[in-house]
């Protein structure tokens, strides 16, 4: 039996098991042996109401299909037909005659490894399955009860047992359960168990990431939320990088075609592959890469995409040999200052809440596996001194660890191509966006932002008009495509469009103020927010405050800072602003700012930074140039950190402070 059979069979198998369940239990043994039609025929009345119920459980079997079919075709790939019918007969059979009521659901604390201990061990295993079969069994029957618990704790058997109810979330509901088993994290058979708590561990902490990490903030200024959380898996558009080994790799390929005519004619489709090539290809050769990149390229929601893929198992084309890995997403910015982690620590950012019950040397076991995915973001984020350190601190991992693979990040500046050649990485760096590559920029924004539903500006219906109206805009104004190169400042230019209209920018500095201006206070005085009414701070205010955080951070070369330290600082200058009255205070200004500017975040309990380096060092430039603080910034003027600052404090200065400043790259750096 191929896998897609299979996993069809598998997947009518739950749904139909859900439906026995939310239509009242199984009263009868002849019911048992009805498929789906049939049973919904006995037990709902009207035409409507059973093609209503029919379509919605439906849905819900094809959802499990999408999550098993992959993975059967993966696992065991040399096990011979009747072996894996015999396991899928089993499964079923088991899976059928299990109980599977609320009574038994509840008892078990709607757990799904709690429910698969008490099932198997109230079931007799199947017999005349070898050893390979019955692992296969125990993983694909506990893949199953998985997916009915999700089930049916997303019907409303929950709540009532309402019919109208279920057809009343049509056009949702198996939109929503297709949602929750996407999520749900990769069972690899192939991936390393090391001690019987090690598999259950893996299983968690796969969940984990592929919830937490799959997130991609978007900017808006319509939620009572300070960002528009949307999921990045849909949102995710494939990028192009480039390299010599890439160069190499694609030698007597097609040459690069023409650039764009001048009136811009057809631009989506002028695409080709260029000099690069899609950055998941490029992944798939080497096993160590150095992704280089500007600000906003796009490395950490490559990362974040990375990890989340990994941890569904969820990988095509050339990376599908991934499939089965352990990622491990490390954020350098949080070790600033102090040691870079230890194996077992490095799941803390991610997985904090439950790595106190992590097996011993649980990472370790996955690292010396060979089947673990080190995802480190960001050594352009740290000092020089400690960017040494970085690469001391790999040299070692890769010593103890050979066998994993690695991604890096960091900007060019603070890491040449060379950087880490001697420990063997291929570097690559991600080109800015091509016309076409904007085009689906575009398009997959608007479709990833229909999921705020009412949270939009605009009703959703709108929103392929305003798609549209954005693509004819960019083909029409090429300087809007300069604009738009890379993935943070296309996101903010359709945000702006969105809930702008036609007021686009013209520069890249007139963005980020447009940007700012929304999201710091425009978004609630606009809406009367009632927070934003009575704190009493303008516009100008709340961006002062923001300007002394963001340059006290890069002044002492840091992107993180402890929100009970930044209370600190936030008071002070609200004390030094004679026009405001002394009832503000530090603490509840600054919370405000983090919870409604959309600006700063917490990344971590206790800690605060801005929701882009790049606000940051616009702020600090900004800053510079209000408190003519241009001799710090050429004191400066040799670190690489600060070029990004520099030239944008170019844009904000004046005409004597701008000819005092250095220019890294020529009169068009300055231009912004």
């Amino acid at each position: 039996m191929v896998g897609e059979t299979a996993a069809l069979r598998l997947g009518s198998t739950v749904a139909k098991a859900a439906a026995q369940m939310w239509l009242g239990g199984r009263r009868r043994e002849q019911e048992r042996r009805m498929d789906m039609s049939e049973l919904i025929r006995v037990r709902v009345s009207g035409l409507r109401f059973q093609r209503g119920v029919e379509r919605q459980f439906d849905e819900m079997a094809d959802a499990v299909y999408d999550r098993l079919a992959p993975f059967l075709e993966r696992e065991f790939p040399n096990l011979a037909g009747h072996s894996r019918q015999a396991v899928i007969d089993a499964v079923c059979d088991t899976f059928a005659a299990a109980d599977l009521s609320d009574e038994a659901i509840l008892a078990a604390d709607a757990r799904p490894a709690e429910i698969v201990r008490r099932l198997t061990g109230a079931a007799r295993p199947p017999v005349g399955l070898g050893e390979a079969e019955t692992r296969l069994y125990e993983v694909l029957f506990a893949e199953c009860v998985e997916y009915y618990v999700r089930i049916v704790r997303g019907l409303p058997v929950f709540e009532e047992r309402a019919l109208s109810e279920l057809l009343a979330r049509t056009t949702s509901l198996g939109a929503e359960i297709a949602r929750v088993l996407q999520r749900l994290p990769d069972r690899s058979l192939f991936a390393p168990e090391g001690t019987d708590r090690d598999g259950e561990f893996r299983r968690r902490y796969l969940e984990l990431v592929s919830t937490t990490l799959d997130e991609v903030e978007l900017f808006r200024r319509t939620s009572d939320q300070a960002g528009a959380q949307v999921r990045l898996s849909v949102a995710y558009v494939s990028l192009r990088a480039t390299g010599d080994e890439i160069r190499a790799r694609r030698e007597g390929a097609r040459r690069a075609l023409p650039l764009l005519r001048p009136d811009m004619s057809d631009w989506e489709n002028s695409g080709g592959e260029g000099a690069g090539m899609r950055v998941e290809a490029a992944l798939g050769g080497p096993t160590r890469v150095l992704l280089r990149g500007e600000a906003g390229s796009g490395k950490t929601t490559l990362l974040q995409w990375l990890a989340v893929t990994a941890a569904r198992g969820a990988f095509t084309g050339e990376l599908a040999d991934w499939n089965g890995l352990t990622p491990v997403f490390v954020k350098l910015r949080e070790y600033s200052g102090r040691a870079l982690p230890a194996p077992e620590a490095m799941l803390d950012s991610v997985a904090g809440q439950i790595t106190g019950v992590m097996p011993k040397a649980w990472v370790e076991r996955q690292l010396a596996g060979g089947r673990a995915l080190l995802l480190i973001d960001g050594v352009d984020e740290l000092l020089d001194a400690e960017r040494r350190g970085v690469r001391e601190w790999l040299r070692k991992l890769l010593a103890a660890y050979p066998e994993v693979r690695m991604v890096v990040t960091s900007r060019p500046a603070a890491a040449g191509a060379d950087w880490l050649r001697r420990e063997k990485f291929t570097a690559l760096h991600l080109d800015r966006m091509t016309p076409p590559d904007l085009a689906a920029f575009v398009r997959q924004w608007h479709q990833a932002v229909r999921e705020l539903g009412e949270e939009l500006p605009c009703p959703v219906d709108e929103l392929p008009r305003y798609e549209q109206s954005l693509l004819n805009s960019l083909k029409d104004r090429p300087h809007l495509q300069s604009l738009a190169g890379t993935p943070l400042l296309a996101a903010m230019l359709c945000a702006m469009h969105l809930n702008r209209g036609s007021q686009l920018p013209r520069d890249r500095m007139e963005l980020y103020r447009n940007a700012l201006h929304t999201l710091v206070h425009e978004r609630d005085a606009d809406r009367n927010v009632p927070s934003a009414v009575d704190s009493g701070l303008s516009l100008g205010d709340k961006v002062v405050l923001l300007r002394d955080l963001a340059w006290r951070l890069s002044d002492n070369n840091r992107s993180e800072i402890s929100l009970e330290q930044a209370a600190v600082h936030v008071g002070r200058k609200l004390a030094g602003m004679r026009h405001l009255d002394s009832v503000h205070d530090g603490t509840t200004v600054l919370e405000s700012l983090r919870d409604r500017s959309g600006i700063l975040r917490s990344p971590t309990m206790g800690r605060l930074d801005f929701v882009h380096r790049t606000f940051q060092e616009y702020l600090a430039a900004e800053e510079a140039a209000e408190e003519d603080r241009i001799g710090n910034l050429v004191e400066r003027a040799h670190l690489d950190l600060w070029r990004e600052t520099i030239i944008m404090a170019a844009g904000h200065a004046n005409r004597p402070q701008r000819e005092s400043l250095p220019n890294p790259d020529g009169p068009a750096s300055c231009a912004c």
